[in-house]
């Protein structure tokens, strides 16, 4: 499986979001509009083995793939010392498509998710051993969970249902360990409230209009999140892991066992709260990824408990027959995915086709080359992020690319190339309609129409875009932050325009 995830990772052309996390790996900010910057430091490091190419980009995964897979088979060991439970602990994320083939898809979640599963062992270790300097490595591993992805935070309830609910509470609440736990977190995820702190807290601001925004209740968004947790996690697997989550979870409080109450609440609330938002906003793809490791670890530390605890033989042997239905079913489901993105001609799903609905770019770089052969022109503008980053990624530094809009998104990042820019002319790419946005009308670049690309994926038109020839103005990379260049527009999959002022 890790070597099916190495030819995915090869073969597949990346996706938008990869792309732009790349060219955040190519900057020297301390963090970043839409996400704290350890995806960016992963891809730098996988691009310093493996060059800028798809691999490099993805390596960060496949090897955050294999240090969670060793944390949640360690930590079933101790917990269970059964050997069928470690395996079925390694097996349960290759037999769900996010972890078995989507780990080889960059995303801050790929870089979270190994640290935050550190955080769990740490904490077993700590339950095991009794001793409180377990509690610092919990917080270093947190911290850096955090400086991926701010979701982490979500975590925060089990840790405190874990320190609270035990009767250990009043040692641990006199201890100075959990304190300084905090103190480490804090100062391994200052890169974050420092980079805030200089640009007016704009990456809390940014959230926060995704973790307040509400456009009323619909079946089509709740719908959207369920279907996505059963075709990510497995059509069998997720009821198996959500089954293993309520019944650790009624162990733990019961009987106020530390792990039980970590591990299935750590999953049970993210889930509950997910849940509630798809009420009336559509929950992304990713957002709820970083939880299931653990649930596959309660999983399969339930499925050990089970004989232990007098469950009758029926129940026992009903739990064994879902677990194998849910690794055999999952894993065929993992390896048919993979061979029809990478070896398949067809496209079964047209435009809603989640990775085709991103390829295709390489036809509008090539129209783009040729425009800039014909007219001369320097450097590339954008009206959109995904735009930008496919160009960046497609011309490899050779030609400027900027977004002319947006300009929210790249406080912080280095000139662009403005030498090759000031004066010059330029090429405008543009998907349609998004090519006569409205900040169109503030900026006095003219206009000349050039040609039209098409973005196609196995014979599908996917999108078309504009290719003009911009002349006579420089783009601002610093505007106000009332201007209409500075806002960003994207939430949850709905466009919506914000001011960071």
């Amino acid at each position: 499986m890790t070597v099916l995830r190495i030819v995915y990772a090869s073969r597949i052309e990346l996706r938008t979001d990869e792309a732009y996390y790349w060219t955040w790996s190519k900057e020297a900010a301390l963090s970043f509009l839409d996400h704290p910057p350890g995806i960016a430091w992963l891809i730098w490091l996988g691009t310093l083995i493996f060059g800028d190419t798809a691999l490099g980009v993805r390596f960060g995964g496949i090897v955050a793939m294999l240090v969670t897979q060793l944390l949640l088979a360690d930590i079933v060991r101790r917990l269970t010392h059964d050997v069928r439970a470690i395996v079925v602990a390694v097996l349960m994320p290759e037999a769900a498509l996010y972890y078995g083939l989507l780990m080889a898809k960059v995303a801050p979640d790929v870089a979270m998710i190994p640290f935050a599963v550190a955080m769990m062992w740490s904490l077993v270790r700590l339950t095991q051993s009794g001793d409180g300097r377990w509690w610092l490595a919990a917080g270093l591993f947190a911290g850096v969970s955090l400086l991926s992805k701010f979701t982490a935070i979500m975590f925060a309830p089990a840790v405190a249902a874990f320190l609270l609910v035990p009767d250990w509470r009043l040692r641990w609440l006199r201890s100075p360990y959990p304190y300084l736990a905090v103190l480490i977190a804090i100062a391994m995820f200052s890169p974050v409230l420092i980079w805030n702190a200089q640009y007016d807290w704009a990456s809390f601001r940014f959230q926060g209009v995704r973790a307040t925004a509400n456009y009323g209740i619909s079946l089509r968004t709740i719908g959207d999140y369920l279907g996505l947790q059963f075709g990510l996690v497995g059509f069998v697997m997720l009821p198996v892991v959500l089954s293993g989550l309520v019944m650790t979870a009624w162990r733990g409080y019961r009987t106020r066992e530390p792990v039980a109450i970590l591990l299935s609440t750590a999953v049970l609330v993210p889930f509950a709260y997910f849940f509630f938002k798809s009420l009336t906003l559509r929950v992304g793809d990713t957002w709820p990824m970083f939880m299931w490791p653990t649930g596959f670890a309660a999983t399969a530390v339930n499925l050990a408990m089970l004989p232990k605890e007098g469950w009758s033989a029926r129940t026992i042997r009903s739990g064994i027959f879902w677990m194998n239905t849910a690794l055999v079913s999952g894993i065929a489901f993992v390896v048919i995915v993979f061979l029809y993105y990478v070896a398949a001609p067809w496209n079964f799903l047209g435009r809603m086709d989640p990775i085709g609905a991103e390829a295709g770019y390489e036809q509008v770089a090539a129209r783009a080359q040729a425009a800039l052969d014909e007219t001369g022109a320097t450097w590339i503008a954008t009206t959109d992020y995904r735009t930008y980053a496919m160009m960046r990624w497609m011309f490899r530094g050779r030609v400027p690319v900027i977004e002319i809009t947006e300009r929210g998104r790249f406080q912080d990042f280095r000139d662009p190339g403005m030498d090759r820019i000031k004066g010059h002319a330029g090429i405008y790419i543009g998907r349609q309609p998004d090519d006569h946005l409205p900040p169109w009308a503030s900026i006095p670049a003219k206009r000349e129409q050039l040609a039209q690309a098409e973005r196609r994926w196995r014979g599908v038109l996917i999108d078309t875009y504009t290719i003009d020839k911009l002349t006579g103005w420089t783009p601002e990379l610093s505007p106000p932050k009332d201007s209409p260049l500075f806002q960003w527009r994207v939430l949850a999959g709905e466009f919506e325009k914000r001011s960071l002022a």
